[in-house]
């Protein structure tokens, strides 16, 4: 059964306790850890604490590859993505999510499907190669990843769609989980618009059904091919100016995943309040 979670990045900066604590109000099934500058997001120790605390488990693990990042663990891009997966191992997730390359990372980048493959098969983790986008540098396009941003075209052997890059790509995340097939193991739940030619470039991350991507019918899509993954939901809520919009935002992902998986949601609702009466 497909599981729907919620990354870290939903409630940023608000720290890794209050992500999980949202994100078990909101009734997903477990939280996806953007590794970043907080220790709890890179302890194994304090993740199992929030885990236990929570009864919701680790999905998948964002490797550290944001600029905000560059110094987490070191400045080793292959040292980051070998810890990323041992402290997912460590806490019992099965994916890391991982962006290709910076073109200026040239050694890295020319060994990083190596490098992908061989920390997959020492550790069983899932090295998830995400989509990303071309960047706008003074109106032209920047060439800015190594080998390239669409991971369907490379030779890797896991993958994550991300509806919001995609749109920025231009790409149909449809076409591209088609195109994937089976090396389709993860989902960023969210939307975007395709940016015109001469506006800046943002990267959106709407809630689902508000941007221009076939986000239903990709869901639909991976309903129907009894596709098994984790869709984790990453979107921006930081318009929100009181805690109780933002799970509302959180509440109508969650349900817009739900409807569109065709997940039966009245059991799983069931199933929490068996295990964790006090959420009735």
């Amino acid at each position: 059964m497909i599981s729907v979670g919620m990354s870290t990045s939903c409630t940023f900066p608000k720290p890794v306790a209050s992500a999980f604590r949202i994100a078990r109000e909101v009734g997903f099934d477990g939280i996806e850890i953007m590794v970043a500058t907080e220790q709890a997001s890179r302890s194994a120790d304090l993740l199992k604490a929030q885990i236990d605390k929570h009864q919701l488990p680790v999905l998948s693990i964002h490797a550290p590859v944001l600029f905000y990042t560059q110094f987490v663990w070191g400045t080793d891009p292959e040292q980051k993505l070998v810890r990323t997966a041992q402290l997912a191992r460590d806490v019992g997730a099965s994916t890391v999510v991982v962006h290709p390359p910076f073109r200026w990372q040239r050694g890295y980048a020319e060994r990083f499907l190596d490098i992908v493959r061989r920390i997959q098969g020492e550790t069983g983790i899932e090295m998830a190669v995400e989509n990303m986008f071309p960047w706008k540098v003074s109106g032209r396009a920047l060439r800015a990843y190594l080998p390239g941003t669409n991971p369907v075209e490379m030779d890797c052997d896991a993958l994550t769609i991300d509806f919001s890059h995609a749109a920025l790509s231009g790409d149909d995340a449809l076409q591209m989980a088609i195109d994937a097939g089976d090396r389709l193991r993860h989902v960023h739940l969210c939307d975007g618009q395709a940016p015109a030619a001469n506006e800046k470039v943002f990267d959106e991350h709407l809630l689902p059904g508000e941007g221009g991507q076939p986000v239903a019918e990709t869901l639909q899509y991976l309903a129907d091919i009894n596709w098994q993954g984790h869709v984790v939901a990453e979107v921006k809520t930081g318009t929100a100016k009181y805690e109780a919009q933002r799970i509302e935002k959180l509440r109508r992902t969650l349900a817009f995943a739900r409807e569109h998986l065709r997940l039966d949601v009245g059991a799983d609702a069931e199933q929490r309040e068996r295990s964790d009466p006090s959420a009735a």
